[in-house]
Parts: structure tokens; C-alpha cells; sequence
């Protein structure tokens, strides 16, 4: 491998976890770290730290240009982004490219492609792969009012330039639209300097799948299977599992199909995610996005694969073939992953900074965490309040819902508040252990105990 020295342009738990890929491969690893992070634990794991600024994300980890430089300045061969911070900006690949650094990830116009919602949506539906019917893009409320009307209601508006579940908004009716348009715009340009909106039809009994994909520069895409990601807060991801449970296999082998398609088609290259929303009343999917980068959730797809995707980012990124083909692609059992964050779930998830004073992490068979934190380490401020992920497997989805009661009911944390008991209570629902679920599931639920409480 020609690649022996990578740069790990983020922080928290995904570092850590490219850091251990790293040295599975015998190659060093160099953590960016801002002066918040200086002491965290992957500034501990790696070989070097070098610090590439202040706290504040615009002034360290969102910077395109301190990336570049820590990684000249230590030699590294290559940038891992990580997800989050500059993972989907094409500027960062770009950047890479012109300074003789490997981007692991895709190609710059690959990110740029499926980075903008519109032109991703134009393209898959020009492949006759189906679309969330919708909309290009608006340029203001009367224009939003009119398409409104054609798609009908309920409709979502959401940023051209989204991502993350920001700048996305519903309006269930005509005397909805306005204020939705205006949150929704606002959001989208303080989110992502890009104001522009499209509408779509939104499918009240949904539920989300996403195919996890790999391609490589000679032209091989395969997929690695599937995962449910429906339970959902404010369009942010609390539980995966994977397979995807209760579909018909007919349905399932053509959304693969569907997903390797669209990537076999733009040539794509490293691992990537495509999303789709799968109608529980019409049985049909559509096309959602495409995400050009590895997924939080990646490790229920380990889990039931034996497959390590960070190792195989890297050696696409050095210009090997993948290592495996679709058909030495096997499912082994159930996995579900738990987002566990330092959030309050009793007071509107107000965030929990501080020190941890206490954890305990779960041990067993079937069990795996994935997390920057330990007792001592103080929670900053500043950046995502993901703690750690907590991933299960079991020999099928029943067990693996009652490993995951098991395992956090022994996940201890102390010294500040973490959503372990708001996930806790979600696991042992009957709707999601019998799989009655869709997107607005955890949100009602929410809802009715937040009633309970009051």
C-alpha cells in the first residue's frame, strides 16, 4: 500500500474509529485537532496531533485550507474527513487533489453532483429510477404557493443544499406554507450560505432505507445491503438497524439494484449511501439522496458482513480494486445501532456539556461501542453531542432488541445527562419491537410522553 501516512481531518468517535483502521493496516495516523481537542482521546491514539486552530468549527475543522496544510506539514498521503464538517464539501477533495494528497472518499464531482438535491434528484430520474415527485428549485413564496397546489398537500420544503436535517419543513395545509417557506429558507442559508428551496410530496407512512455502497476506480460497484433508518428526531437518525426488516425480497433486491445502478452510472468511487423512502401503503420506494461518504451507521453493516468499510475506503483511496466481490457478500443475523448523545431527553434535548465522571460501557458478545469518551474527559461545548454509538448483533432481530435492552440497561455515564433512558424506553415499545414504525414514529411518540409529563 503506498498510502503510510493519513491525516484524520475530524474529531470524537469517527477518528478513533479511523485511527484504529489505520493501524490495522500498518499505516500512521495524524488526528487535526482544535485547541478544544487537544487532550481528547484521538489526539491521544494517534501518532501525532497537530492543532489546526481555535475551538469553533469555522476556525479549525471547517477550514479547507488548515486541512491542507496539517496535512503537507506532516507529510500524511492522504485525508480522511470523517462524516460531518468538510466530509461532502467538494472544495476539501478538490483541494486534495491539487496538492498531490489522496482524498479517501469520492471524486470531487461526485460529491458536488449529489451534494446539490436537484441535480441528484434530475439525475436518477433520468436513469427511470423513481423520485419523491416534487419540484426545481423556488425562488420565493408565490412560486412555492404554486407548486404547492399542483404536488398537493402534505407537502415538504426542504434546502436544495441540505443535508443533515436541516433546512427541511412541513406544511400540511395552504395556511402552513408561508411560515414554513421562511423557517426553511432561513435555516437553509445559515446552514449553507444557499437559500434555494424545492418542494416534494411528503409520504406520511414512510419509512427510510438507505443501501450502503462501494465502488472503486476500475469500475466495480457492489452494495453491501441495507439498513432502516426510520426512527427519527427532527430528521436526525436515533436508531439503524440492518437488514431492513419486513420487506418482501422482490422489493428489497430491486432497491440494491436501484442504488448500485445510480452509482455504477456516475462512476463512483469509495463508499457512499443511497437513501430512499419506502411508502408502506403503496409499496413503492423513491429516490431520496445519495450521501457521499461513510455513515454514521456503518457499523450495523460490519456487523452483519464482517466487513470493514474504513479499511476498504483507504484502499480504494490508494487505487486497489475492492477486495470482495458481490457475490462474497453475506447477511449474518441482525444488528442495531443506538445513538447515544449528551442531550437531556426530559427537557427538549437541551445539550449536556461537562465532565464525565463515570463510564461504564457495556461488554459482552454482540456487543460493540464506538466512542471517543471516557471517565474524566469533559464534553465541550462547541461541537455534534454524540457520546458514543452502541452497536448489537444478534442471530436475529428479536434477540438483537433484547441484547440492545440488556446493553443499555448496563451503559453507565455519569456527571452529565445522556438519552440512554429516552432509548431505553423506545426499545422496549411494542410498536418498534413488532416493527409498526415509520419516520414520524419516535416524533409522536415524543409527543405522548411529553402529554404524559405535563
Amino acid at each position: 500500500m503506498s498510502i503510510a501516512r493519513v491525516l484524520v481531518a475530524n474529531r470524537g468517535e469517527i477518528a478513533v474509529r479511523v485511527i484504529r483502521a489505520c493501524r490495522a493496516l500498518g499505516i500512521e495516523a495524524v488526528v487535526a485537532v482544535s485547541e478544544a481537542d487537544r487532550k481528547s482521546l484521538p489526539a491521544r491514539m494517534a501518532d501525532r496531533a497537530v492543532c489546526i486552530g481555535p475551538a469553533r468549527p469555522a476556525d479549525s475543522y471547517l477550514k479547507v485550507e488548515a486541512i491542507i496544510a496539517a496535512a503537507l506539514g506532516t507529510k500524511a498521503d492522504a485525508v480522511h474527513p470523517g462524516y460531518g464538517f468538510l466530509a461532502e464539501e467538494p472544495e476539501l477533495a478538490e483541494a486534495c487533489e491539487k496538492s498531490g494528497l489522496k482524498f479517501i472518499g469520492p471524486r470531487p464531482e461526485s460529491v458536488r453532483l449529489m451534494g446539490n438535491k436537484l441535480a441528484a434528484r434530475a439525475v436518477v430520474s433520468k436513469q427511470g429510477i423513481p423520485v419523491v415527485p416534487g419540484s426545481k428549485k423556488v425562488h420565493n413564496f408565490k412560486e412555492a404557493a404554486t407548486v404547492a397546489k399542483e404536488i398537493g398537500f402534505p407537502i415538504l420544503l426542504k434546502a436544495a443544499a441540505g443535508g443533515g436535517g436541516r433546512g427541511i419543513k412541513i406544511a400540511t395545509d395552504p395556511g402552513e406554507l408561508r411560515g414554513s417557506f421562511e423557517t426553511a429558507s432561513a435555516e437553509a442559508r445559515a446552514g449553507f450560505g444557499d437559500n434555494t428551496l424545492y418542494l416534494e410530496r411528503y409520504i406520511p407512512n414512510a419509512r427510510h432505507i438507505e443501501v450502503q455502497l462501494l465502488g472503486d476506480r476500475h469500475g466495480h460497484v457492489i452494495h453491501l445491503g441495507e439498513r432502516d433508518c426510520s426512527l427519527q428526531r427532527r430528521y436526525q437518525k436515533v436508531v439503524e438497524e440492518a437488514p431492513a426488516y419486513a420487506i418482501a425480497a422482490p422489493l428489497r433486491e430491486e432497491m440494491r439494484r436501484a442504488a448500485v445502478a445510480i452509482a455504477g452510472n456516475m462512476g463512483y468511487e469509495n463508499a457512499g449511501t443511497v437513501e430512499f423512502i419506502l411508502d408502506q401503503d403503496s409499496g413503492k420506494f423513491y429516490f431520496l439522496e445519495m450521501n457521499t461518504r461513510i455513515q454514521v451507521e456503518h457499523p450495523v453493516t460490519e456487523m452483519i458482513t464482517g466487513i470493514d468499510l474504513v479499511r476498504e475506503q483507504i484502499s480504494i483511496a490508494d487505487g486497489h480494486p475492492l477486495t470482495i466481490s458481490q457475490s462474497d457478500v453475506r447477511f449474518t443475523g441482525h444488528a442495531i445501532e443506538c445513538r447515544i448523545t449528551a442531550e437531556s431527553p426530559w427537557h427538549a434535548f437541551h445539550p449536556s456539556p461537562g465532565r464525565i465522571t463515570e463510564w461504564r460501557p457495556p461488554q459482552g458478545p454482540g456487543i460493540r461501542v464506538d466512542s471517543h469518551c471516557y471517565a474524566g474527559y469533559t464534553v465541550p461545548p462547541y461541537y455534534d453531542s454524540l457520546l458514543a454509538k452502541l452497536i448489537v448483533g444478534g442471530k436475529n432481530r428479536v434477540e438483537a432488541i433484547g441484547r440492545m435492552q440488556q446493553a443499555l440497561h448496563s451503559f453507565i455515564v455519569s456527571g452529565i445527562e445522556t438519552t440512554i433512558p429516552f432509548l431505553q424506553s423506545v426499545i422496549c415499545q411494542l410498536d418498534y419491537v413488532k416493527g409498526k414504525v415509520n419516520t414520524r414514529w419516535l416524533e409522536n411518540f415524543l409527543a405522548r410522553l411529553s402529554e404524559k409529563c405535563s
